[in-house]
């Protein structure tokens, strides 16, 4: 926000603070305009053209009004000209330009029950994002997923600040969980992955994964089921292993559903941990066992995002490029240590990591950090109980 954050309220004896609060219903819209200040908030996707409140002698500056109906453009005129920040919403797209919150996996699968996979808000958002040249929009699509991702990072914040506020200051940092997307249900990997997840958040932590199915799914399942037996949660691969495959839509979305409603959970972030998906491989179903959901548009923020997290340690379990790939991303992270200390690098499945040199290639890269030998924190196991130990 730009200006002194300190400045005098027009008509009024009291400071404003242009930091200040994030106001996203209109209880908390109304409060303030009562008070008859507006200044230096931050409106996030409110319905003022319902019941439109009189702005006359309301000090609007530096009020930044994100993607809110307003009742004419006369008002977006007048608040503009008094000082505020208008970002209209774009009326034609079926997301938020600016998010107030985390997406939830009843948000994601939202029509699905009237219209299968093809229905779901999830797939009606990624034919939109095809339908508009996929990864490389014209400028009015652009900007539009820019405002959206924009609004996720805001979000992604205010969960967390949220999460570290209920946990002591000593609880350990999040822990990733990479792998193959393709895993189908019930598979060695996929209950390895689930229970290694299901062991860590019952201790406490907060797990984050790239949001997809296969070992991703298997991840937030665990931590879903954290709360509950380690039997259930055995019990429940069992069922969804009857639709093993992410490429066959709607049998794997409804599985997934009836666990949830078998099994239904508190939400939030103690409830499945978080996930951070992208539109860009918006062919792979929602992962609903996720407690918040963190959507993206970018790719490349999505990813960055999940490893800047991951600072507690990333279990990178059997996966292909899309996992190699985020251990080197993972590794740069660490060797220059761009954010902070780095948890283990635990690789789940010796036998496949012998296929693919990543050990032999990360030990002497992380022995050369300008912070000094990392090649410490590389573990290769077949072991929960060593993993475990790795991550702690």
């Amino acid at each position: 926000m730009s200006g002194d954050p300190l400045q005098p309220v027009v008509g009024g004896d009291q400071p404003f603070d242009a930091t200040a609060d994030e106001i996203e219903s209109r209880a908390e819209f109304d409060t303030h305009h009562a008070k008859r200040s507006l200044a230096g908030l931050v409106l996030l996707g409110l319905r003022l053209d319902v019941d439109p409140p009189d702005f006359t002698g309301v000090d609007v500056r530096e009020t930044l009004f994100l993607g809110c109906h307003m009742a004419s453009d006369e008002v977006e005129i007048d608040l503009t000209r008094r000082g505020a920040h208008v970002v209209p919403p774009f009326e034609t797209r079926p997301y938020p330009t600016h998010p107030a919150m985390l997406y939830t996996p009843e948000d994601l699968a939202a029509g699905f029950g009237e219209k299968g996979f093809a229905g779901m808000y999830d797939t009606v958002v990624y034919q939109h994002f095809l339908d508009h040249g996929g990864a490389t929009p014209d400028i009015r699509e652009a900007i539009a997923q820019r405002l959206h991702d924009a609004g996720i990072d805001n979000a992604l914040g205010k969960a967390l600040s949220g999460w570290a506020a209920t946990h002591d200051a000593n609880t350990p940092r999040p822990v990733g969980i990479m792998g193959g997307h393709a895993e189908p249900r019930g598979s060695a990997a996929y209950r390895m992955a689930a229970e290694l997840s299901w062991r860590l958040a019952g201790s406490g932590r907060l797990i984050v994964t790239g949001g997809g199915p296969g070992v991703m799914e298997a991840a937030n399942l665990g931590a879903y089921f954290s709360h509950r037996e380690l039997s259930e949660l055995s019990m429940a691969i069992d069922a969804m292993r009857e639709a093993p495959d992410f490429r066959d839509h709607d049998p794997f979305t409804a599985a997934a559903l009836a666990v949830r409603r078998a099994y239904p959970a508190e939400g939030g972030l103690t409830n499945g941990g978080l996930a951070l998906p992208t539109w860009l491989y918006g062919h792979e179903p929602a992962n609903l066992f996720a407690g918040q959901i963190g959507k993206y548009f970018s790719n490349a923020v999505r990813e960055d995002s999940i490893l800047r997290l991951s600072r507690g340690g990333i279990v990178f379990a059997p996966g292909w490029a899309g996992t190699v790939q985020e251990i080197f991303q993972a590794a740069t992270k660490t060797f220059y240590r761009t954010d902070g200390p780095s948890g283990a690098f635990v690789f789940l499945g010796v036998d496949h990591w012998a296929e693919l040199p990543v050990e032999a290639l990360l030990r002497p890269l992380l022995a050369r950090s300008p912070f000094g030998d990392q090649s410490d924190l590389i573990v290769v196991t077949d072991s929960l109980d060593e993993a475990v130990a790795a991550l702690s």
